[in-house]
């Protein structure tokens, strides 16, 4: 089972990446394109759907993405984070105001590919040293700001959080000992 998902840290490496994305705070307002070519009445009603088999991981990151931006978004997941899915799944049915579902939509993406990805290949290998009584553990040799989402998605994947910093464990390593 995924360890817990830190959604108040999801929602600061959401706004961070919106912000990035749209060039300011103006988040529906900032994608010019969107706001250019998609009349602002049109609705859209689509579904995420797996390219490659996987593990899933960070549905509901993805799902506050979009309402972050549109919040009367309705995001239905059609699977579980932890999940292994095949080519082809659906994964979560999304409806909402087109403009802010397409401003979401790269933000969403990228967090669940990531995550998805993390999960996917820390189950390769907690299926490599199923029944030998050993522990994956993960690191805490993250990208800097997605420590939480990344060691969230290694549970995902079957692996157990090792620590989260410096501040939560004592680990002498070889630089302490020279």
């Amino acid at each position: 089972m995924p360890g817990k998902l830190d959604m108040i840290d999801a929602r600061r490496v959401i706004l961070a990446a919106l912000i990035e994305d749209v060039g300011g705070t103006d988040l529906e307002g900032g994608d010019i394109t969107s706001s250019s070519v998609i009349p602002a009445a049109l609705r859209f009603k689509g579904v995420m759907q797996a390219r490659h088999a996987m593990v899933v991981s960070g549905l509901p990151v993805a799902a506050e993405a979009f309402r972050m931006v549109v919040p009367e978004t309705r995001f239905a997941a059609k699977v579980s984070d932890g999940q292994k899915v095949a080519a082809g799944t659906i994964l979560a049915e999304i409806e909402g105001p087109a403009r802010g579902l397409l401003t979401a939509e790269r933000t969403a993406l990228n967090l669940l590919q990531l995550m998805s990805g993390i999960a996917t290949a820390t189950a390769q290998y907690a299926e490599r040293i199923n029944g030998t009584g050993c522990t994956l553990l993960d690191t805490r040799k993250t990208i800097p700001g997605l420590r939480k989402l990344s060691k969230y998605a290694t549970t995902c994947g079957g692996a157990k959080n090792h620590r989260m910093g410096l501040y939560d464990g004592v680990l002498i390593k070889d630089n302490h000992i020279a």
